[in-house]
């Protein structure tokens, strides 16, 4: 199967991240979203190459870890927050 076969647009790829995602709600990732688990596989573990293969592809998505997700998620919100000002927080911090 081609790469462009094997990306997040995929719905069987659709499916085992459905399945994943469950998966790392039931692992104490509750407030998970799927567009979180899209965006870690598109911008970290699929960065610089794409599975060559649906099974490849498949491996790589239910052998995410929590932590992973975690510390992406983490890094995400430093780098989004690092561009706003401290109005933005107002709501946050009783402003």
């Amino acid at each position: 199967m081609p790469a462009e076969k094997t990306g997040t647009q995929n719905t069987l790829i659709q499916l085992v991240m459905v399945l994943k995602l469950q998966q790392l709600k039931r692992s104490g990732l509750s407030s998970l979203r799927y567009d979180n688990l899209e965006d870690y596989i598109n911008e970290k573990l699929w960065q610089k190459r794409l599975p060559r293969s649906l099974h490849e592809a498949a491996d790589e998505v239910l052998s995410i870890e929590a932590q992973e997700i975690i510390r992406f998620l983490s890094k995400q919100a430093i780098m989004d927050g690092s561009h706003k000002n401290l109005e933005d927080f107002s709501d946050i911090i009783g402003g």
